[in-house]
């Protein structure tokens, strides 16, 4: 992780709150490796925790109150917990207030909390800056209330904050995530029974990076377009007689007689077995290079059959694969966000070059890239 966030996040609660923080507690944002849209289709996915997070300094409240202050934002909001509830809370804040309704809903006990956060995810790049921003606060608030939640049960009450506060239709991968990254590891997630099962995924001994592009263009979960696919899956797990499409074989498609259902499901179906072959494959001890061209299919899915990628994300996966990369995909949620590519250690910084002439040509601004590894996930910095 890196330290900027968590001292700056403590330095701003001592100048907010006029005392030092209860505690600091970090929560990763992620990288989805491969598994798009397969959560909310009871289906598996498999990312990691990244390096960038959000890092939250709180302490108890004097009062049943919420009082947060982002390192990005000037202001206070300070919010009654009892008033919080779906609705009643709009902006960022939102996501940190809704954790608090999840955690009442379930009929826990919470004191008030006064609270800074601060974090280096970029924005609107589909890397999950909102569940690393949960996952943060609720861990917080399960230390300083001594709830004696797991890291699985906390995931649930951020998905429900995002759900039902936020407004944001998401499926668990993304706290899930953030609370179970572990160094050196790939979080395997079986979405319908939240089993997780940590695949080793280390690419440096194989002189391999992955490089993650961000497009710069706005990663936005467009609601109708979001929805549209959701529903879209529903229909076509209902007309299929399978309580979810993890449930559909591919054969099972050809009943199908609607073209746009069976291009969402082909896209569900064969994603959820791209994953089970991109597990085996780590879990065998092959070279890494062999999954590039899994990643490389799982884009092409998601333009041609899942309709959620854009000309910008396109070019840069096609850019990075014809300069060398094993393999290529847009990762996250779609309609905008971040490229990752499987590349020789090497081969990494000038393949960001030529994405970022490529860019240039069509005249989009440019790309920012990095390279990064699996991190470990959320918890507790300090020990206080």
């Amino acid at each position: 992780m890196s330290a900027a966030p968590a001292r700056r996040a403590a330095a701003l609660f001592t100048e907010t709150f006029g005392s030092r923080p209860d505690g600091l507690w970090w929560a990763p944002g992620r990288v989805n490796l491969i598994g798009e849209h397969t959560d909310y289709n009871d289906g598996f996915v498999l990312p990691f925790a990244l390096g960038h997070g959000v890092a939250a300094a709180a302490r108890v409240g004097t009062e049943p109150v919420l009082r947060v202050r982002s390192g990005q934002q000037a202001e206070i909001v300070e919010l009654p917990l009892a008033d919080v509830a779906p609705g009643t809370v709009s902006g960022w804040s939102a996501y940190v207030a809704g954790v608090a309704w999840a955690l009442l809903q379930d009929g826990h006990r919470l004191p008030g909390l006064d609270l800074v956060v601060d974090g280096d995810v970029p924005l609107g790049a589909g890397l999950s800056s909102s569940a690393a921003l949960e996952c943060a606060v609720a861990l917080a608030w399960n230390d300083l209330a001594g709830l004696g939640l797991s890291r699985t049960a906390l995931a649930g009450i951020a998905r429900r904050a995002e759900n039902e506060v936020v407004g944001a239709p998401t499926g668990v991968m993304d706290q899930m995530a953030s609370l179970h990254g572990r160094e050196g590891n790939l979080v395997f997630l079986d979405t319908r029974s939240l089993g997780v099962e940590h695949i080793p995924f280390d690419l440096a001994s194989a002189g391999l990076a992955l490089l993650v592009v961000d497009s710069r263009t706005p990663h936005a979960l467009v609601s109708g377009e979001y929805a549209e696919r959701r529903r879209s899956c529903r229909l076509a797990a209902e007309r299929l007689g399978v309580p979810a499409l993890r449930d559909a074989a591919l054969d099972d498609l050809a009943r199908l007689d609607d073209d746009l259902l069976l291009r969402r499901a082909r896209h569900v179906v064969t994603e959820d077995a791209r994953v089970a072959e991109v597990v085996a494959a780590l879990r065998a001890g092959a070279d890494p290079r062999a999954i590039g061209p899994l990643l490389t299919t799982s884009h092409a899915s998601m333009r041609d059959d899942f309709e959620i990628t854009v000309p910008p994300v396109d070019l840069a996966v096609t850019t990075a694969l014809d300069a060398g990369a094993h393999g290529a995909r847009m990762t996250g949620g779609g309609f905008g966000g971040c490229v990752i590519a499987l590349v020789d250690r090497d081969d990494a910084e000038p393949i960001a070059r030529r994405v970022e002439a490529a860019y240039a040509g069509a005249g989009h601004g440019p790309p920012a890239a990095f390279t990064t590894r699996a991190h470990e996930g959320a918890g507790r910095l300090d020990g206080a």
